[in-house]
This record gives C-alpha cells, sequence and structure tokens, in this order.
C-alpha cells in the first residue's frame, strides 16, 4: 500500500509548467499543511516532552538523535544547538546519522537500510535507562531508525519516535509516538519538504519545551547560553541588565567573576561570590526561579 508521504496529487501533476507565481503559493501551501501537522500533535508532543524532561533530570541522562536522510539531518541540526544555545553539555548530546557523519554533506541513500549497524551503533554508545532517542523518519519505516529505537527500548531508554504516516513502524515501536500526518506532497514523495519542515518545528518545540523545563531559560531568555563570539558576549550584558535591573559595569563585572555565564551572575549582581552562586544553583537543580524563590 502506498504511504501517505509517498501520494501523487493531481492537483499538482504538472506543478512545473504552472506560472512561478502559482508554483510558490501551491509550495507555500505544502508548508502550511506542515504547521497544521504539528498543531494537531501537540498533545502527543506535551507527552514526549514532559516524560524527555523527567529522565533528563538525571545528570547521567542523554538526549540522541537517529535519523537518515533529510530526518537524520533535522535531528543533527538540533542536537548542535543545544550546547551554544541552552549550554547543554556536548557529551550529553549525540546523533547517529544513517552512514555516519560524511552523510551530512553527501546523500547516502543505502544507509538507511543497514539495521546492524543501527544496533551496533546503539551499543556503542552504551544506550541505557538514563537515556532518551529520538528517532526521525518522515515514512515511519527506515530500517536503519526503526531498528535503533527497537535496541534502546530494549536497552531501557525512553524512545521517542516522530514519523509523518500512521500506523507505521517507528511510531509503534517507540514507548512516546508523535504523529506529523502532513499527507502527500506537492512534489510527490520529496518529503524534504512539508514532512522535512514538520519535523523542524517539532523538534524546535520538543527540544526548547525540555531545556526550559529543564532550568535552562529564565524570564524568556536564554541564561545558559555560550558567549563564543562578540556578539553573544553583548547579549549576555545586555540580558544580565533585563534579569538582574542593573547598569552595563555591573553586569560586566557580574560576568567577568563568571566567566560570562549569565545564570551565576545575576546571584552575583545579588551580592553572592561566584561560589555561593554556583552552590546556590547546585542545591536547588540548577533552576534559577528555585534559587531566587528560596526564603532568605
Amino acid at each position: 500500500m502506498t504511504k501517505p508521504t509517498e501520494t501523487a496529487s493531481q492537483a499538482y501533476r504538472d506543478i512545473e509548467r504552472f506560472a512561478t507565481a502559482d508554483m510558490l503559493t501551491a509550495m507555500l501551501d505544502g508548508q502550511q499543511a506542515a504547521m497544521d501537522a504539528v498543531r494537531a500533535a501537540l498533545p502527543a508532543l506535551e507527552t514526549a516532552i514532559e516524560a524527555t524532561a523527567r529522565r533528563l533530570a538525571d545528570p547521567d541522562g542523554r538526549l540522541i538523535y537517529v535519523g537518515a536522510g533529510t530526518s537524520g539531518r533535522v535531528g543533527m541540526l538540533d542536537a548542535v544547538e543545544l550546547y551554544p544555545t541552552f549550554g547543554w553539555p556536548e557529551e550529553r548530546c549525540i546523533f547517529l546519522l544513517a552512514g555516519g557523519s560524511i552523510s551530512v554533506a553527501e546523500a547516502r541513500e543505502s544507509a538507511e537500510d543497514d539495521e546492524d549497524a543501527a544496533r551496533a551503533e546503539i551499543a556503542g554508545v552504551d544506550c541505557g535507562p538514563r537515556d532518551v532517542v529520538v528517532g526521525l523518519a518522515a515514512s515511519g519505516s527506515t530500517p536503519y531508525t526503526c531498528a535503533a529505537i527497537e535496541a534502546a527500548r530494549e536497552r531501557g531508554a525512553l524512545t521517542i519516535g516522530i514519523a509523518n504516516n500512521p500506523g507505521s513502524t517507528l511510531l509503534e515501536n517507540a514507548e512516546c509516538d508523535v504523529l506529523l500526518e502532513t499527507g502527500g506532497e506537492v512534489l510527490a514523495g520529496s518529503t524534504r519538504m512539508a514532512a522535512g519542515t514538520s519535523q523542524k518545528i517539532a523538534m524546535n518545540l520538543f527540544s526548547t519545551s525540555v531545556m526550559m523545563r529543564l532550568g535552562k531559560v529564565y524570564r524568556g531568555r536564554m541564561v545558559d547560553m555560550k558567549p563564543t563570539n562578540k556578539k553573544l558576549v553583548q547579549r549576555a550584558v545586555e540580558m544580565l541588565m533585563q534579569v538582574a535591573e542593573c547598569d552595563e559595569v555591573s553586569a560586566r563585572a557580574a560576568l567577568e567573576k563568571t566567566a560570562f555565564h549569565v545564570k551565576p551572575a545575576v546571584l552575583v549582581v545579588r551580592g553572592l561570590s561566584p561560589e555561593e552562586a554556583a552552590a546556590a544553583l547546585a542545591r536547588h537543580g540548577d533552576d534559577l526561579h528555585r534559587v531566587l524563590d528560596e526564603p532568605g
């Protein structure tokens, strides 16, 4: 039976002959379908986010992304942005891409069929009960991704499957299933379009929400970001001025004492030493809200 993501629409049978304006409108409508699919999946995403945050509250818990092709690259992109954006430790974030790192820039379509490689890679990272494994596949039947999720679940990890076809193997095998039902593509079978967009939106929501639940955000600001260039250093200064309601001189002085880490710098502005700030955050699970709510 043809998968919904592989179906061809009669309405777009001759899309390559459309006027450019009509071609663009048709493709944009497909992108709107991606947004609608994510909105319909919000309850499933909520369940996955809450379960992930509970598992990753363990200091040894890791987030592991698995995928092939476009879906794998979507997962990889989400993974690599967690450290600079939220200060999520790089050793606690892993992405497994079918075909290995060469697949980042070069399509290796046959790699997605390698179930043995998937199981070996899950074992190779010593996946276990503290970990969360997120598998992405538009079809929901990619052998590499399905095998990885199955192996991870056998090892006790929390498994999350994100796919665009209902009733697919990935969704059935994962503990938390997230269906992004985008249906057929404007360009038949090109799941880098609506399906890929829906996965990117879903991953943005997923990882950002998890990081919020883990205390990586305060008053809507990225207080655990890594200021690795001049722009981000200035952002850290301005962020601290806003959050701690202090002037620029005080903000810079506090940040210099905390290696430009905004979260402890908020407490330094309030009179704590860097050591006291670090201890207070450790005592309250690295959650600035909880520190500031502490009596006295």
